[in-house]
């Protein structure tokens, strides 16, 4: 049955939740509180589309392995405690998640959400949706641990879409890197892994949209609150907005939006750098890499090369931490010594990621018959948004007519 749709959020989640039920056959209105789409967590991100490799933060040994980080200047992951209920409640939850057990399900729940997302952009494009620098020059994760790397190998889902490297394997794969191969235990690559702008994605979005007749775009604040028979109502700018569902996509602002609702969403915000770089183009990698050990993701974007990286648990907002953002620079300078930005200005970034506990994000219907979420994706946004986005028109079901009109 057609619906009137209102979504919440105009980041990758929100865009792509939008575009899928226009594709669907609904009337949809998307709500984004900022001046322009795109410009929260989904700005300046990693820009990998990592498919294969969705492996939870939450997993046995983690909490050891940070006790260590902690102690490290420059490390991936950094914890400042805080007088904040929100902080505890998600930690004591993270830690609790900190098994083989859940991160074996957590894993499993979004290896699938991220290949049905690949196959679901794969549809858009096929459509015409362009514009986003996509490419698919596969994955290159590199280890210096052998345990870790061993580890890695076991948890290879498909040979024929996973391959385990030797450290001249790797070199070959991407000879940007290839000066690292004696500090390696190996690498997996993933050939049919992708990388695209998650920004210029969001503008894609919002351009193919806008030519839809039954698409509106309202920029405004949203806010939540009781309504009658176990339905929600949505205020826009303080004014009431009539529409038959309504999908949360606010990334981290929708944990205060539930708030009234006496919902209370297990999201935090991880920060989160990354850095814009504009070196020699015969000196930048093609293949998309991961240097696992220090967490760090390196994808060639056009001319640009975006190097992201850092988990910042107790963050207050999203302004710089101009040490870590030093640490980073001096990082890429140590694994990349021969590449020099030529543009003067590395373009620094940083945001809050809405993580869950577990690293699986929340999609699917609230207590409230109206209220669906799609929310807590993490450092994975820009992967699991098509995925996501495609299992909520499942639930929601397509309207009489199904296909852009």
């Amino acid at each position: 049955m057609k619906q009137r749709i209102a979504v919440i959020g105009g980041g990758v989640i929100g865009l792509s939740t939008a575009y899928a039920l226009i594709r669907a056959g609904h009337d949809v209105t998307l709500v984004e509180r900022n001046e322009d789409v795109g410009l929260g967590a989904s700005y300046a991100n990693g820009g990998q589309l990592s498919y294969r490799y969705v492996s939870p933060l939450a997993d046995a040994g983690v909490p050891r392995q940070a006790l260590r980080w902690m102690l490290k200047s420059g490390s991936p992951v950094s914890l400042r405690l805080r007088a904040d209920p929100n902080q505890w409640r998600w930690m004591f939850s993270f830690l609790s998640a900190c098994n083989h057990k859940t991160n074996r399900q957590s894993a499993a729940a979004l290896l699938s959400l991220a290949l049905r997302g690949q196959a679901e952009l794969a549809a858009w494009r096929a459509e015409g949706l362009d514009g986003f620098m996509w490419r698919q020059p596969g994955k290159l994760v590199l280890y210096r641990q052998d345990a870790v790397f061993r580890k890695a190998m076991f948890s290879i889902h498909d040979a024929k879409l996973e391959r385990a490297l030797s450290p001249a394997d790797c070199a070959r794969i991407e000879p940007a890197f290839a000066h690292l191969a004696p500090d390696l235990a190996g690498g997996i690559f993933s050939p049919e892994d992708e990388v695209a702008d998650s920004h210029l994605f969001c503008k894609a979005l919002k351009a193919s949209l806008l030519c839809e007749p039954r698409f509106r775009y309202v920029q405004g604040n949203s806010s939540l609150a009781p309504d009658t028979e176990n339905r929600c109502a949505l205020k826009v700018d303080g004014r009431r907005f009539t529409t038959d569902l309504i999908v949360l996509a606010a990334g981290l602002g929708a944990r205060d939006m539930t708030i009234p609702l006496g919902i209370h969403l297990p999201l935090y915000g991880l920060k989160g750098y990354s850095l814009t770089l504009r070196p020699s183009p015969e000196t930048m990698p093609s293949v998309s890499v991961t240097d696992y050990d220090n967490r760090v993701v390196y994808a060639r974007l056009g001319n640009a090369l975006r190097v992201a990286a850092m988990v910042d648990i107790g963050a207050e907002d999203a302004t710089f931490n101009p040490t870590r953002l030093a640490s980073l620079r001096t990082l890429v300078k140590r694994t990349l010594p021969h590449m020099a930005d030529e543009s003067g200005n590395d373009n620094p970034w940083t945001g809050l990621r809405p993580a869950t506990p577990t690293g699986v994000p929340i999609v699917g219907r609230s207590r409230y018959a109206n209220l669906l979420f799609n929310v807590g994706h993490g450092a994975l946004g820009f992967t699991l948004c098509t995925g996501s986005a495609a299992r909520i028109a499942d639930i929601i079901g397509p309207a009489e007519t199904y296909g852009v009109q």
